[in-house]
């Protein structure tokens, strides 16, 4: 059997070994120059690696690295050195091999691999494949030169780490070691957490997984117990930085002292590490303190740590929160009646609670409240959300518009909501700025109303963010979206309904309706092309106030149309236009009702005494069952 399947098959029965730190750290201290390439220095003064090596042999080191890591094409080339990649990492092995001899003991070498150091597509203009050949060659050079194992290491893109685990397989059958370098949002550097790199590590097929350089010991033991939880099976290395590095006389300083390493040491071999060693300013005196710990096993400072990232990484389970009353009327089958509400343009909310009283004693079930209709300025939605909520008891849904909000702004406002107690959410793309009373206003988006069902649904309510990292407990919104089941281009409308509802829509809001057989040519069109629309829909309905608002919708809304029948009827009630405009929506929930499970009544110019007229008939009176005149 090989050294480097020896070495796995060490590990898997209980095997800790201790690999080195710095090497970089150490050549500063001896007189390099930031400036110079490290990896050159194997030709340039290889004494100098000599000299790190054999420091750390005297540590008592089981695992020794050659001075490799940023020897690959794309780092060499900054300082013009492309053409030197095989005399750099052979040099690298031969150093390294000749200290081992030196010392007389059985270590083991390990071809250190950093990362390529320019960004892959789509955040750079280096491809998949040509990120695959940089890697093979200088993974082939130190394969070729006698390394026992492989380690890609400080690796900042998982997808760039997934090309090196592939171009090692690919070069030959030694073990490969894959650490990732994380922030301090326990993320890496392009946003992936612990759980998502550990993952698709072991699936890319690397042998030992885990994290090194970051921010020190305390962070490096919580990632490993995270990582841990998704693959318990894993072999796994930690190699943490000496503490987070503080910038001092123009030189980057690492506080954390050898004892503090020591009292870490026996902490990762208890939390589940098989390899253990330094990074960042960590130096001979580091390693000699872990390995003395590590051979005591015990440290009541490494027992602390270890019980205290336990208790970091447990998720307490929270009661299951009750479904809204929404939720639960919907989920009944119940005839569901909501109102739209604009927050006021000041900050009294007087007339809008006054309304929202209004609405709730005609027997609204729930009370919409838009946010920036028509891109016009007017109090947070929130805010009037939670005073309907507190003040008039009656539940609400808060429109949660995509545009003009970033993901880092989306995901705090959702936690925002969340916190207000507010769970019935209305997605939506939102208005233009254009058209409202602040053109200028910033109107980009980073997702679209799918996409933020999909966070909400997907993610949120299952305790992730956006980024699959944990929150602190899981969310229950119920979420909403918008349907046009009279838009011009119907197959289109029906595709993106669908994406909705496979993200996890909970219902559908619609535009208003005036024809009752928009919904019927929608339902079939939807049934042909994925099978019963079983989402609960509640239908959009907007009283004609006039004959002139009835020819603005028909003429200037899209997705809108108005049947001459119901224009004529409006035009001839003259000056009781606004009566008839409620008679008419009357007889329009009449047709609806067997077709749709609620309405969604927006009251035209504020009249929210004609929508109170209608919610109350409809709800005591019997109209909008076939007998509203």
């Amino acid at each position: 059997m090989s050294t480097g399947r020896v070495f796995l098959e060490d590990l898997r029965s209980g095997a800790v070994k201790l690999a080195d730190g710095a090497m970089g750290t150490m050549l500063l201290a001896a007189g390099i120059t930031p400036e110079t390439s490290f990896d050159f220095v194997n030709i340039t003064q290889p004494e100098q690696v000599g000299r790190v090596h054999r420091s750390y042999l005297e540590a008592g080191v089981d695992i020794l690295e050659t001075n490799t890591f940023g020897a690959n094409r794309a780092k060499l080339a900054a300082f013009r050195l492309q053409d030197k990649v095989a005399e750099i990492n052979q040099a690298g092995v031969e150093i390294a091999r000749k200290e081992i001899a030196f010392s007389g003991r059985d270590i083991l070498l390990a071809g250190s691999v950093g990362p390529l150091g320019v960004n892959l597509a789509p955040f750079g203009r280096l491809s998949a494949g040509e990120a695959h050949d940089i890697y093979f060659e200088q993974i082939k050079t130190l394969v070729d030169a006698g390394v026992d194992l492989l380690w890609i290491e400080t690796q900042v893109d998982l997808y760039e780490a997934r090309e090196a685990v592939r171009a090692a397989k690919a070069a030959g059958d030694l073990p490969v070691l894959v650490s990732m370098t994380f922030a301090r949002d326990q993320r890496t550097p392009f946003g992936n957490t612990p759980e998502q790199v550990a993952a698709e590590l072991i699936l890319t097929g690397a042998d030992c997984i885990g994290a090194n350089c970051s921010a020190g010991p305390a962070q490096l033991l919580e990632i490993l117990g995270r990582m841990r939880a998704v693959e318990p099976a894993a072999l796994m290395v930690l190699a943490p930085n000496a503490g987070w590095p503080e910038m001092s006389g123009g030189r980057m300083m690492y506080h954390a002292t050898p004892e503090y390493f020591a009292g870490y040491a026996s902490a990762f071999r208890r939390a589940g590490a098989q390899v253990i060693g330094g990074c960042c300013g960590t130096t001979p005196a580091h390693i000699r303190a872990m390995r003395d710990a590590l051979d005591r096993d015990q440290s009541e400072d490494s027992t602390e740590s270890f019980a205290w990232v336990q208790i970091l990484n447990e998720r307490v389970e929270q009661p299951e929160e009750p479904r809204t009353r929404l939720a639960q009327k919907l989920g009944a089958g119940e005839f569901v009646i909501s109102v739209e509400m604009d927050p006021p343009r000041g900050y009294s909310a007087h007339k809008l609670l006054t309304g929202a009283h209004m609405l709730a004693e005609a027997g609204a079930d729930v009370i919409n409240v838009a946010d920036s209709p028509l891109a016009r300025m007017r109090m947070s939605p929130w805010a009037a959300c939670r005073l309907i909520e507190e003040q008039v008891h009656v539940e609400t849904v808060l429109h949660f518009p995509t545009r003009g909000r970033n993901l880092l702004r989306i995901q705090g406002d959702l936690l925002a909501t969340h916190a207000l107690g507010l769970r019935n959410l209305f997605v939506v793309m939102g208005d233009p700025t254009a058209i409202g009373d602040v053109p200028d206003a910033q109107d980009g988006y980073d997702v679209v109303p799918s996409g933020l069902i999909r966070l909400i649904k997907q993610q949120f309510n299952n305790g992730l963010d956006y980024s699959g990292a944990y929150l602190d407990g899981r969310t229950s919104f119920f979420a909403g979206t918008a349907l046009n089941p009279g838009a011009f281009d119907l197959a289109r409308e029906v595709r993106t309904l669908h994406r909705k509802i496979e993200a996890g829509a909970d219902f559908a809001l619609t535009q208003p309706v005036f024809d009752p057989d928009i919904f019927t040519r929608f339902r079939e069109a939807y049934q042909q092309a994925y099978g019963t629309l079983t989402l609960p829909i509640l239908a959009g309905v907007l009283p004609l106030y006039s004959r002139r608002h009835a020819e603005y919708l028909d003429q200037e809304v899209p997705g809108i149309q108005i049947p001459d029948a119901v224009k004529q009827r409006i035009s001839e009630a003259g000056e009781t236009s606004p009566q008839a405009g409620v008679d008419l929506s009357l007889d329009l929930i009449a047709l609806l009702r067997n077709q749709v499970q609620g309405l969604y009544l927006m009251p035209p110019f504020h009249r929210y005494d004609l929508v109170a007229e209608i919610v109350e008939r409809v709800r005591h009176t019997g109209a909008g069952s076939g007998d509203s005149r």
